[in-house]
């Protein structure tokens, strides 16, 4: 057996609201209290760990990534952050440093990058020359694809989301970031996977919810990131798989098969609203006519929660318009007219996104126990009156994105993520933005923020005894060299899943913007060191 003893610092937990040091035996927390206390477990610890005062908190669970795309992100071409009309040079230079009929692979632009305009296909060969290019959009909901590329995916022009010279969305999207990827090999994805993985637990992160799919990375990128998880420490990986399926037994079948927790993540109903391909009722305040693209009817969404209820298989959804949302609802509700509200509740069906919500769709989520995960760096990137939702949707529309404060008022269970590559892994980035949303009624505590990026990430997989440091709980934590830490005080908004202490509240850092986030310094998970840093 082996026992680790912390000591000397911060511990965040409702075992104790004023706890210091922590004993870890073989993967599980055995003991919590105060620092007069842990003298008697010196002699018995293998290791005893002086905290310096450090906060030691549960790890971070993002709830929604995509490891091989947000690996490549970091070690390639990541055209986020670029400087206005500087996009097709930094293409351009890229592609000079890659071999001779590689495919040049870029993620993250968005339409200042390319200022005064969009490139069309013409000026994107003339920065790559006869190279085939993918260079995705920052929502990964449209592409680039230079003429190299476009020649290799037959029958391009018939597809859905064509353009001849532009932008190509929906299924020619699909089709030419599969062609890109296709070029990968095993070693690459493997490394961008390991790239991921690394940069997670550097941030604290101890578990991702990778979200695949035919669409996405495919059945053998899947497999090479559970044999990388299987094989190196580093953050645990919870698999979803967005298709949908018909019959429970085909249900359970692609379960087994891939060795997937659920059958949901990124299965698209709709787009995203950066690409005018989010579903909407009403149009685009920037696009006439433009509603988007549904990609699912309720009937074909509640096929698919049918089998995976039946099957006892947790079944998720990709929606961010309020149709796209409105059709999840409908499709939930005819699910749980056949098998009641109880089964549809207990599986806890994901919608991930969950931008534009009704009053009706808020109601019918709390009703069937719907998750909510969602991605507050998507307000921080966005919102506000002079955002990207602004302009495609309108004033209104855009200050009911992302509702945080009132999925949590409803007692909707939220679980924090990413969506890496679309927003980089930034855990206390995006706890400050719920905080601070844009729109100061969907704003929550700090607290309640933490709780859904910790806590909440492992309830929508159904540990429910995970993300939260007591006695009895995997050791699965982080430790944080931080500024002074905020006492909390409760918090009436929380979600259902948050643990209010009974006496005091733990602290947790100053988040206000323009204040340093916390460093990490340590992430362990399930007992085993995955980062250590090394601190002055």
């Amino acid at each position: 057996m082996t026992v680790i003893l912390l000591r000397n610092g911060n511990v965040y937990s409702p075992a104790d609201p004023f706890a210091t040091a922590m004993v870890v035996e073989d993967g599980t927390v055995a003991w919590i209290g105060a620092e007069g206390a842990a003298e008697a477990h010196v002699s018995s610890a293998d290791e005893v760990v002086d905290l310096r005062g450090a906060l030691v908190t549960p790890a971070f669970v993002d709830a929604h990534v995509h490891a091989t795309s947000a690996g490549l992100a970091l070690t390639g071409l990541d055209l986020a952050d670029t400087a206005p009309g500087r996009g097709l040079d930094l293409v351009a230079a890229y592609a000079d440093t890659q071999p001779a009929g590689a495919v040049v692979l870029g993620q993250g632009w968005d339409e200042p990058a390319f200022a005064p305009g969009i490139p069309d296909t013409a000026a994107l060969d003339r920065a790559v020359g006869d190279r085939p290019a993918y260079l995705s959009r920052i929502d990964v909901h449209s592409a680039l694809a230079s003429s190299g590329l476009r020649a290799r995916v037959p029958g391009l022009e018939g597809m859905t989301g064509y353009h001849p010279t532009g932008p190509l969305t929906a299924a020619a999207h699909h089709a030419v970031r599969a062609a890109a990827h296709a070029a990968l090999t095993d070693d690459q994805r493997t490394a961008a996977q390991r790239a991921a993985r690394t940069r997670a637990a550097q941030l604290g992160i101890g578990t991702l919810h990778e979200c695949a799919g035919p669409d996405i990375s495919g059945r053998a990128d899947l497999a090479l990131l559970r044999a990388l998880t299987a094989a190196e420490p580093g953050p645990e990986v919870v698999a979803y798989w967005g298709e949908a399926v018909a019959t429970a037994a085909e249900a359970r079948a692609l379960v087994a098969e891939l060795g997937v927790h659920g059958l949901g993540g990124d299965l698209f109903t709709d787009g995203s609203i950066g690409s005018h391909t989010a579903c909407l009722h009403t149009p685009y305040t920037d696009r006439d006519g433009v509603t988007g693209t549904a990609y699912l009817d309720d009937t074909a969404i509640a096929a698919h929660l049918d089998a995976c209820t039946e099957a006892g298989v947790q079944a998720g959804f990709h929606a961010i318009g309020d149709a796209a949302v409105d059709a999840v609802v409908a499709g939930a509700r005819k699910a749980a007219a056949r098998h009641g509200a109880g089964p549809v509740r207990a599986l806890r069906h994901r919608v991930e996104h969950a931008e534009l919500v009704s009053d009706d769709a808020l109601a019918a989520f709390a009703e069937l126990g719907l998750v909510a995960s969602v991605q507050p760096a998507f307000d921080a990137l966005w919102g506000g009156p002079d955002g990207m939702y602004a302009r495609r949707l309108g004033a209104e529309r855009a200050a009911r994105m992302n509702p945080f404060a009132a999925l949590n008022r409803a007692g909707i269970p939220l679980a924090f993520g990413s969506d890496a590559p679309v927003t980089p892994l930034d855990p206390w980035g995006t706890v400050r933005a719920a905080a601070f949303h844009h729109t100061p009624e969907q704003r929550i505590s700090v607290r309640a923020a933490f709780n859904a990026h910790t806590r909440g990430g492992h309830r929508a997989v159904g540990r429910d005894d995970e993300g939260v440091l007591v006695p009895g709980a995997p050791a699965t934590y982080a430790v944080w060299r931080t500024g002074e830490l905020t006492v909390q005080a409760p918090d009436s908004r929380l979600s259902a899943w948050s643990t209010d202490p009974s006496s005091g509240t733990p602290g947790l850092p100053d988040l206000t913007p323009g204040e340093p986030l916390p460093r990490c310094l340590r992430t362990v998970v399930r007992g085993t060191t995955v980062h250590q840093a090394d601190e002055d």
